[in-house]
C-alpha cells in the first residue's frame, strides 16, 4: 500500500466518503472542513491508485500528557476489510508519530466495539481509562469511549 498525506481539497472530498463509513451522522461537507483544519492531518493509503483507507491523527501536548499523536479517524473500505490495510495504516501512523517526537499514538474507541479493543491490545496498545463526554443534548444520551495507547 501507498499512504501519503491528503493535502488538496479534492483529495479530502475524495476521501470523505471513507470517513462517512466511520462518521455516518456527518455530511461530506462538513468531513471536507474538519479535516482541512490545520493541526489535523490526513493521510490516504491507496491500492493500484485506489483510495482504500485514511488515517486522521493531531499531535498534542497537554499539560497532563506528553507529546502525543492522537488517532481520531481510521477506516478502511468496507468491501477490502480484513486484508491488512488497517494494520499498515497504523503502521504508518506509529512510525509518523515517533519521526514527529511524539512518546505514543492514543485513541478512543466506543466501549462496544470489543473486538477492536482486543485488536489494538494485541498490537501491544494499553488501555488506559475511560473518557466521558458531557450528556448530547439533542440525542438523550451519554457517550463513553475507552482510550488506548501504544508508547
Amino acid at each position: 500500500m501507498d499512504i501519503r498525506m491528503l493535502e488538496e481539497e479534492r483529495e479530502r472530498q475524495e476521501a470523505a466518503p471513507l470517513l462517512q463509513q466511520l462518521w455516518t451522522d456527518r455530511d461530506r461537507d462538513e468531513i471536507v472542513a474538519w479535516t482541512g483544519e490545520e493541526e489535523y492531518h490526513l493521510f490516504g493509503g491507496f491500492a493500484d491508485d485506489e483510495l482504500i483507507g485514511v488515517a486522521g491523527v493531531v499531535i498534542r501536548e497537554l499539560l497532563h500528557h506528553r507529546r502525543h499523536a492522537w488517532l481520531y479517524d481510521l477506516v478502511v473500505d468496507e468491501p477490502r476489510r480484513e486484508e491488512g490495510y488497517g494494520t499498515e495504516l497504523i503502521q504508518f501512523i506509529e512510525q509518523w508519530a515517533t519521526e514527529n517526537d511524539c512518546e505514543y499514538v492514543a485513541l478512543a474507541s466506543p466501549l462496544a466495539k470489543e473486538e477492536i479493543h482486543q485488536y489494538y491490545e494485541n498490537r501491544e496498545y494499553d488501555r488506559w481509562g475511560v473518557r466521558y463526554r458531557e450528556r448530547n443534548l439533542t440525542r438523550g444520551c451519554i457517550y463513553i469511549h475507552t482510550g488506548f495507547s501504544y508508547v
